[in-house]
């Protein structure tokens, strides 16, 4: 006669093999645009970085490898008869290459602590833009300060002590204690290099994050290009200056740019755009005018040219070493020591979709990571042997506050205030990075191998049951 079990042994081995089998890579996504969720195919990549000074400016160049340099940033583009936007930030690459190269170097002078322990990570906040639990943008519009007073419809960079709780977006302190931490040097000097925005006229725009990102003040090195009442350019190329009326969208899909030609419209080579020009399909106008810049904002200058060439880009940036701005910019002195953190987009992408490092001490006259070297003359005299070489990460989506919550097994080690550089590589942070993007995804992958796992320990038990108890007499009589 057949035990009784047998059918609920059977029945279980089939289940926690079902299980298993239907379940098996369910907690995988490798590209999800409508959850901002878009993985490079490297996860690290290579920065080379030299910094020099004399007794009034301070230099960095900047290495880094490109396939191809990406200038051409939110185009408009001539077609059915209306001007149409290319370039717009997305989740991933621009699939039509239209968004600039950056390098963004975040500097501070010891009044931000935490950074020069974990560098960038201390300014992503809660549902944070682009996250896959960003905040809703009509909640963020409507917040009487980061929407009524600085016009954001996204959760910007912000440091932690700006809000009274680092959990919750909408916690901003007042205006009269944002003021005090800025005044006390609680806040980091944003240096921003852009290929289409700022590098067409030897700029960098200068930034800083504190209650939120915010430029310096002055004029940056761009402007908007667009007339919205009438839906076109405000401003059109100068024929007689610049030799073209246009861009062809041909010029702007070609693998290679010609930063000796026009690739960018600047205030000295434009005129007013004029609708009764003879128009024809896929001519290009940037949206974005470049200008000079002027105050605060324009501090920061490219030192010879900008240029990418057989596969790498390389960037000199020059500042004054203190430019008389003490809420906007972090002055540097001989024999001082400084924290600095990296950040480089490629590819054509935006956002939150570039490559960060960890934080890295710069000295002048002391002993640091980085090394800045004295010089007397108005150029630096680099040397091939001078580069510090640096791997960039992916991120992914880790927050602050996750970090510092119970969810992070590290969130002791940060209590107590141990810095990153040492306990995690650069390698093991991008993968954390990455399961982060699909953190929900692996919970039910993870509770589905679970259930898979007691089902078949229960058929097993069960079986192994049947097996080693003694039968009944009775039962084998009949």
């Amino acid at each position: 006669m057949t035990n009784r079990r047998t059918p609920i042994v059977t029945a279980c081995f089939v289940a926690g093999m079902a299980v298993a089998w239907l379940s098996q890579g369910e907690g995988v996504v490798t590209s999800d645009p409508e959850r901002n969720i878009w993985i490079p195919p490297a996860l690290t990549m290579p920065l080379q970085v030299q910094a020099a000074y004399n007794d009034e400016h301070i230099f960095f160049r900047y290495r880094w490898p490109a396939d191809r340099p990406h200038v051409y940033h939110d185009m408009l583009r001539y077609q059915d008869g209306k001007w149409v936007r290319y370039g717009a930030s997305r989740p991933g690459p621009d699939p039509e290459g239209t968004y600039e190269d950056r390098v963004t170097m975040l500097v501070d002078d010891g009044r931000v602590p935490e950074f020069g322990r974990y560098g960038g990570y201390i300014t992503v906040g809660a549902n944070m833009r682009f996250f896959t639990d960003q905040a809703p943008k009509a909640e963020v519009a409507a917040h009487p300060y980061i929407g009524g007073k600085m016009g954001s419809k996204e959760v910007p960079k912000h440091l932690p002590a700006t809000r009274v709780d680092q959990t919750d977006w909408q916690s901003v302190k007042s205006e009269a204690e944002l003021n005090a931490l800025r005044a006390n040097g609680y806040f980091l000097d944003l240096w921003h290099w852009r290929a289409g925005r700022s590098n067409g006229v030897n700029m960098s725009d200068d930034q800083l994050v504190a209650g939120h990102r915010i430029s310096d003040g002055g004029k940056g090195p761009f402007s908007t290009n667009w007339d919205a009442e009438r839906n076109q350019p405000l401003y059109m190329f100068d024929r007689d200056k610049a030799g073209i009326d246009a861009l062809s969208w041909r010029q702007v899909q070609e693998e290679q740019v010609d930063f000796d030609g026009i690739y960018y419209l600047s205030e000295d080579l434009a005129k007013p755009f004029d609708a009764s020009h003879p128009w024809q399909p896929d001519d290009v106008i940037p949206r974005r005018l470049l200008r000079s810049g002027e105050g605060s904002r324009a501090d920061i200058s490219v030192n010879g040219r900008g240029r990418w060439q057989d596969g790498w880009w390389d960037v000199t940036l020059q500042r004054a070493l203190d430019t008389g701005h003490p809420l906007e910019d972090k002055a540097f002195h001989p024999q001082g020591r400084y924290d600095l953190a990296f950040a480089v987009h490629r590819d054509a992408t935006g956002s939150r979709w570039h490559y960060v490092s960890h934080p890295y001490t710069l000295g002048l006259g002391r002993d640091a990571d980085l090394n800045a070297q004295y010089f007397e003359g108005p150029q630096p005299r680099w040397s091939k042997d001078g580069w510090s070489e640096i791997t960039l990460f992916y991120p992914g989506q880790v927050s602050w506050p996750m970090l510092t919550s119970q969810a992070h097994a590290g969130a002791p080690a940060i209590a107590a205030g141990e810095p990153v550089q040492p306990r995690h590589s650069e390698q093991q942070l991008a993968q954390y990075g990455v399961e982060m993007e699909f953190n929900d995804e692996i919970i039910v992958q993870w509770r589905l191998t679970l259930i898979a796992g007691l089902v078949l320990m229960l058929g097993l038990w069960l079986g192994l049951r049947r097996n080693f108890t003694p039968h009944n007499k009775q039962g084998d009589a009949q």
